[in-house]
Formats: C-alpha cells, structure tokens, sequence
C-alpha cells in the first residue's frame, strides 16, 4: 500500500494530521507492508525568504484585529496540537517561504530519508521555532537528517529540482487539493485535512481490502463436496 501526502513544513494541522496517521497505523495489522510518500506543497508562495514579521502579526494583519487576535489564534492550534504530544511555539516564529525546503526535500536519498528529514524539519519550524528558510538552518537540519552538507549546498545554490516540486503541486491541483494535509492511499482514497486517527485507520483498512479481495468459497455455500486431490492423495 502506497499513502502520498501532500504537506508544507509551516503548516500546522500538517504535523498534526502526520501523528494522527501514524498512531493508525501503529495500529494497523499490515503497517509494515506500507509506503509512505511525501509530496510538495507550498501553503504561501508568496511568503518572503527573509522572515520580516511573526506568525501572530502575519495572521492578524490577514484576518484583522493584529497581532493580538494572531496570538489567540496561535493559542488555540497550540492547544491542538498539546492533544497530540506535539508542543508548538508559534508564537516565536516567523513566516518565511518554503521553496528551497522543498527542493532539499527531493534531495534525499529515498523516501526513508525524506520522512526523516520531514520530521526533523516540521519539529524545527513548529516546536523550535526556527527560520527553516534561512540556508544555514536549513542545512544543519538537513545534515542532521543524513544529508550530506556539500550536497544540501549544491542544490541550495541552484535551483535543482524546483520541476519536481512544481510536478508536486501540479498533481495535487489534479486531485482537487485546495489545503494541506492531503492523503492519497492507493491514487485512490483521498483524505482531505488532520482527521482523526479512526478515519485514517477506516481508510487504511479499506484500501487493504480492496486490494486483496477475499475468495468467496461457492462450494462451502451450497453443501457440495468437491472432489480435490491434496499431498496425501485424491478424494
């Protein structure tokens, strides 16, 4: 089973939609025969490079009534993501763009490594706090994840697999993802938004099914006994 998710590292409800996937599957029969994919998504392009001003000031200047109204905001996604052992300081962060986060993204070896280096980058932003667009961070992050520097660097410097990330996005339009998290088991459930555990896990086992379809035994049914030939002989 394949599952691609569609997230951004700024996102929120994207670290908290990740736990809640995983404590399904931590739950489900068949985790190990599970792939897990993560796919790009830029939740604000136009997002500076440069941090010039808080999540809270950001969020009041988008929504009205300033930085105050921002914090309450940020309180009440804190609270949320407490729910899920996630402790967030967003208060203390900054909205930047996530571009080149991507791109190293792409980087990574296999889709291990990527997973790797997609929680490290997540608890950066979220729980540390850190400026994920600055290429220094985002360096030390990425090496932290197994990455090697001169290679984090190189694609830093260009713009080495910015096609992938646009190829990204571009599918995720093609399946109807307007926000992030979005799940897509199989290419075909898709999972819109952090859902809770439960439905993550309804899906799961409901693609699993599909996939390996039970035989229905005819003769059982009807009474009739067959006869078979077997390693001790024929009936």
């Amino acid at each position: 089973m394949r599952i691609e998710i569609w997230s951004d590292v700024v996102c929120p409800w994207c670290y908290i939609g990740k736990r809640r996937l995983e404590t399904a599957l931590a739950g489900f029969e068949h985790r190990d025969e599970v792939e897990v994919v993560w796919r790009s998504f830029q939740l604000d392009p136009g997002a500076p490079s440069v941090a010039d001003e808080s999540i809270a000031e950001h969020l009041g200047r988008k929504y009205g009534g300033g930085p105050e109204a921002g914090q309450r905001m940020i309180d009440q996604m804190e609270a949320v993501a407490a729910e899920e052992g996630l402790v967030y300081r967003l208060g203390q962060a900054h909205r930047v763009g996530t571009a080149d986060v991507h791109r190293v993204l792409h980087a990574a070896r296999d889709h291990a490594q990527r997973a790797e280096l997609k929680e490290a980058l997540l608890a950066a932003y979220m729980v540390e706090a850190r400026n994920v667009a600055d290429h220094d961070v985002l360096t030390e992050v990425a090496v932290s994840a197994g990455l090697e520097e001169a290679r984090v660097r190189e694609v830093l410097a260009g713009t080495e697999y910015a096609d992938e990330v646009e190829a990204d996005i571009r599918q995720a339009g093609a399946y109807g993802a307007t926000g992030v998290p979005f799940f897509v088991v199989d290419g075909r459930y898709g999972i819109a938004g952090a859902q809770p555990a439960d439905v993550f896990t309804d899906v799961l086992q409901r693609a699993w099914d599909d996939a390996h379809p039970a035989v229905e035994m005819v003769g059982a049914q009807t009474g009739a006994d067959g006869a078979v030939c077997g390693p001790d002989g024929c009936s």
